[in-house]
């Protein structure tokens, strides 16, 4: 049974050009120690779950005729790929009348493919944790970069709207390396760099040694790679 952790109710920013709720799943199968959201990761049985059918009410509410106050809804984590009922779950909001988007790490691609080739998906974001050679250093367990590198290409296809994005940090991302991932996905109709948040990380020392880019030097990074913007 998939797992819901957490419901906010109102979003300007997590979709583009829209306004939208997001849910959050809970587990991951990466252990990125820089995760600004590391109860869904570690501590989610801690977390109460919300049943699917308060989420779909909700939802059902924010989009009658008489007044549609939510454009769509985005499915976040955690990881939500990790969870095979997924897919029903989009496509259910979907016959709500509502907009989705996915963030993803990738590991996915048969299930990218499916809610793509299926019409249950507007919008996916999907995550590019550095250079391939990065991966291991940066998720911390293991992982396939061929699946991950299948997503990139199914995105790259432009079947459905998307961005590629990726959380920036010195220690993992340089201009040589920009240059590198700008290689990696090549032709791509959006990419986005995104300005940390170290309140708290999965590695709870991990912000007491880390120094963060400025903006004019995301600014630069962004100048690297193809169709890039800062979302600070």
């Amino acid at each position: 049974m998939m797992k819901f952790k957490g419901l906010h109710k109102v979003s300007l920013i997590d979709y583009p050009g829209k306004i939208c709720a997001i849910v959050f799943t809970g587990g991951c199968n990466f252990r990125c120690q820089y995760c600004h959201n590391p109860e869904l990761v570690i501590g989610d049985d801690k977390l109460p779950d919300i049943p699917e059918a308060e989420i779909l009410s909700f939802m059902q509410k924010r989009c009658t005729s008489r007044s549609k106050l939510l454009d769509g809804l985005c499915i976040s984590g955690g990881e939500p790929t990790i969870w095979e009922e997924l897919p029903k779950f989009m496509k259910t909001i979907k016959g709500i009348g509502l907009l989705v988007k996915l963030d993803t790490n990738g590991t996915n691609p048969d299930m990218i493919r499916e809610v793509i080739g299926n019409g249950s998906v507007d919008y996916i974001a999907m995550d590019i944790k550095g250079t391939p050679e990065r991966y291991p250093q940066i998720v911390g367990q293991g992982f396939s970069l061929t699946k991950i590198q299948t997503s990139i290409e199914l995105l790259l296809q432009n079947k459905i709207d998307y961005e590629f994005r990726t959380t920036v940090f010195p220690e993992f991302f340089t201009e040589e390396e920009a240059k590198q991932i700008s290689k990696w996905v090549k032709g791509a109709k959006r990419y986005v760099l995104q300005k940390p948040h170290i309140e708290k990380t999965l590695n709870g020392k991990f912000h007491q040694k880390i120094r963060l880019y400025g903006e004019q030097e995301l600014i630069n990074l962004a100048k690297l790679l193809p169709n890039c913007i800062v979302r600070l």
